[in-house]
């Protein structure tokens, strides 16, 4: 297939975009290479996708409906993945404007696309649309309508934007909720990142609350799977919301003590309240995407881990 898919240049999106090119699909991606974070952390990415001949990279931002309508006129994608966003949640305290305006405008830009060319659209939400739910583990059916974050609202706006143009339009859109990714290649923002790195480097390691917190961690190659049996599957489907998660709950100080084991060292702790816009838990029901993308993650914590340790051990080098 043609395979459009925004935000490329990202850790979600490269590994993606490798995966959907060792298959051989042709794949467009588009990225803004946005200074979020170090930038050639993203070129990086990309370089290591040039060397396929059916890759085309096109740096702009999805924000310009011009852009989005060009990729349709240049390329005829069969599908799109919506992956591209402004991250984080705490970031969008600060900037609720901004989130709104790259996490809720840009994508009807990129459904207005699809709608005038009949494209099934894979859209990544996350599992911060479900707030601060005391139901566990999280199921699609769930009432999800009080987000604690600008960030969660802006999900949660692009899944119900999905639902309406299924329904007026009968465009196939599958939502996916993420449940924080880790791996080769994770984003330098994310705890999983910054506390490996912090132990490799013997710094300390800042944790919020009182360590209980909890999160259902997802390995990208599980992701991944994920994600291409959505593209697969997507015009059979028609809307739909998937959990992807490791439907494995690991509290935030066993996290800690699983790196310590990954690193072979000791982690020094500095403590810090909570921090707004923080829940105290997420955990995936992934029973829905078992039975309708035959989801079933295959990397436990401490081997997904290992290989991000690995990981960054060589690019430290």
């Amino acid at each position: 297939m043609k395979i459009l898919i925004t935000g490329a240049a990202g850790f979600i999106g490269s590994h993606l975009c490798a995966r959907l090119l060792e298959e051989g699909n042709e794949v467009c991606g588009l990225d803004n290479f946005d200074p979020y974070y170090d930038i050639s952390i993203k070129e990086e990415n990309i370089s290591r996708l040039e060397q396929y001949p059916q890759f085309h990279l096109v740096r702009g931002d999805i924000r310009d409906q011009s852009t989005i309508d060009s990729l349709w006129q240049r390329f005829a994608p069969d599908r799109a993945v919506h992956l591209a966003a402004r991250a984080g949640v705490r970031p969008s305290i600060a900037l609720p404007a901004l989130y709104s305006d790259v996490n809720i405008t840009a994508t009807i830009h990129l459904f207005e696309a699809a709608r005038r060319h009949g494209t099934p659209v894979v859209f990544a939400s996350s599992s911060s649309v479900y707030g601060g739910s005391d139901r566990v583990p999280y199921a699609e059916n769930d009432p999800v309508n009080t987000p604690i974050s600008p960030y969660a609202a802006s999900k949660r706006a692009g899944e119900l934007m999905a639902a309406a143009y299924f329904h007026l339009y009968q465009i196939p859109l599958i939502c996916l909720r993420f449940f924080t990714v880790y791996g080769p290649g994770q984003r330098p923002d994310m705890a999983i990142h910054k506390f490996a790195k912090a132990l490799l480097t013997d710094q300390p390691i800042t944790l919020f609350g009182d360590g209980s917190t909890a999160r259902d961690y997802t390995y990208i190659d599980d992701i991944v799977q994920g994600v291409v049996a959505s593209i697969e599957r997507a015009p059979a489907l028609g809307y739909e919301i998937f959990n992807l998660g490791n439907s494995r709950t690991v509290q935030l100080l066993e996290l800690v003590q699983l790196l310590e084991k990954a690193t072979g060292k000791k982690a020094e702790i500095r403590w810090e309240p909570m921090q707004p816009g923080d829940v105290l838990l997420t955990s995936a029901d992934i029973s829905h995407a078992g039975t309708l993308l035959d989801y079933h993650p295959q990397t436990p914590i401490e081997k997904g881990l290992q290989n991000t340790v690995q990981w960054l051990q060589t690019q430290m080098l």
